[in-house]
């Protein structure tokens, strides 16, 4: 059986359409419109990095120019709208989102106990119930505010004392929410005053299989087209195992396809993509001229060898 070929001039109008980078950057940029926007992307990268400017408000400056950093800050922080967790590094992620990260906290609560036992060499787990005690009492702590009583260092980043060790992995499995940032230090509260109820219970929460199938939807959606390693890539939720496994059961349902996509150097490379790609509609959208800078971190650049490829 013949594949169908996906010529490369549109694979990249598919690639800039899916990336949000198709249109002139323009129209609304808080609000409602920028957490449309950051669903578009699915998230957005949070970086300290800040050369022309922090790599989150670049990603967003990039298409929408009217766009603030203060229009984030106040989604985040004010309004609710997004919750931080990771997908392959921080981020800020929708909060009607928030139920599918049950898996990933789970996976990270067994990963980084003895990821952090190893890089730290402290009891950091002795001092989780001392944590969540001066969070219930006092609110809101940063690193600096908790283990008054350990020894600071200046090591390096990674040179964490046992209370900040505490804090993280809280917050990655699940008992702390991030409710915000002072400069790029993290503010840390309790899930429980935070998230909504319904969106928190983790008897309520989508199982493996819905949650896999929910990543690898998510993924293609923003995609276009993508391998098994690119859907597992993309919320860093997954294994490629699972995710070529979920291409299988769609493959064999009609809801996936394989095909060829043609790179700029003239290679194919099989991938897989809703049927129909061949006449997505982006293909006939050419791209706007107008030159806009990406951070590194944006998430057209984030896989740097998809992006050379096309």
């Amino acid at each position: 059986m013949t594949l169908p070929l996906i010529g490369n001039r549109d694979a990249r109008r598919i690639f800039l359409h899916r990336h949000l980078l198709s249109d002139a950057p323009q129209g609304p940029a808080s609000g409602n419109d920028l957490l449309q926007l950051i669903q578009g992307l699915g998230f957005v990268q949070l970086d300290s990095i800040n050369t022309v400017a922090r790599a989150h408000d670049l990603i967003l400056f990039s298409r929408r120019q009217r766009y603030r950093p203060q229009a984030l800050k106040t989604l985040y922080e004010r309004d609710g709208a997004l919750f931080e967790h990771w997908t392959h590094d921080a981020a800020v992620i929708p909060m009607g989102y928030y139920p599918h990260w049950e898996l990933r906290r789970q996976r990270d609560a067994q990963m980084l106990r003895q990821r952090y036992k190893n890089w730290h060499q402290h009891d950091f787990e002795g001092r989780f119930q001392t944590v969540l005690d001066q969070i219930r009492a006092q609110g809101p702590v940063s690193s600096s505010d908790v283990g008054q009583d350990e020894p600071r260092s200046n090591g390096g980043w990674w040179d964490w004392h046992p209370s900040k060790t505490a804090l993280e992995y809280l917050w990655r499995a699940g008992a702390l929410c991030v409710v915000g940032r002072d400069g790029f230090q993290k503010r840390y509260d309790l899930t429980e005053r935070v998230i909504d109820a319904g969106l928190c219970d983790p008897s309520q929460a989508p199982d493996e299989a819905q949650t896999i199938d929910w990543c690898c939807n998510g993924a293609l959606d923003r995609l276009g087209f993508a391998t098994p390693g690119e859907l597992a890539a993309f919320w860093a939720h997954i294994s490629p195992a699972e995710a070529k496994a979920w291409v299988q059961r769609e493959q064999a349902a009609g809801r996936v396809e394989q095909v060829q996509i043609a790179g700029a150097d003239g290679t194919v490379h099989r991938s897989f993509a809703r049927p129909g790609l061949a006449s997505d509609p982006a293909i006939d959208m050419a791209p706007t001229a107008r030159l806009r800078v990406l951070s590194p971190f944006d998430p057209a650049l984030r896989d740097r060898k998809r992006a050379e490829r096309l």
